[in-house]
């Protein structure tokens, strides 16, 4: 099995930037795709973004296209998500995930515990 701790979650205001990150232990070599979903309260779960373990191909939601950037640290066996410009609509726990298989956008085969992000206005 695999485990999956996020860090850096914080309340931040609605401007700043916060990078969250995840870390993955337990059978890390069978992983193909790690990323992030999160969810608002009140809200349905959603996709944010994933990047592959291998080559680095990364997927991005729309809502946060040029706000978020996705990366992974291969030594730590690490991934972290970059947030800039934050807005008080971001605001959620954030989840990281990690695939088995190619990335999915309704579900995931790991799940981390979770990490809260509070944007103030």
């Amino acid at each position: 099995q695999v485990q999956l701790v996020e860090s850096g979650g914080g309340l931040v205001q609605g401007g700043d930037s916060l990078r969250v990150s995840c870390a993955a232990s337990g059978r890390t070599v069978s992983l193909y795709t790690m990323g992030w979903f999160r969810q608002a309260s009140g809200k349905e779960r959603e996709f944010v973004a994933a990047i592959r373990w291998t080559g680095g191909t990364t997927w991005l939601a729309d809502s946060v296209k040029g706000r978020f950037t996705i990366s992974k640290d291969h030594a730590k066996d690490t991934v972290y998500l970059q947030m800039n410009s934050l807005k008080p609509e971001d605001t959620a726990v954030y989840y990281c995930v990690a695939f088995i298989g190619s990335v999915r956008k309704n579900g995931a085969d790991y799940w981390g515990h979770g990490t809260q992000v509070t944007v103030s206005s």
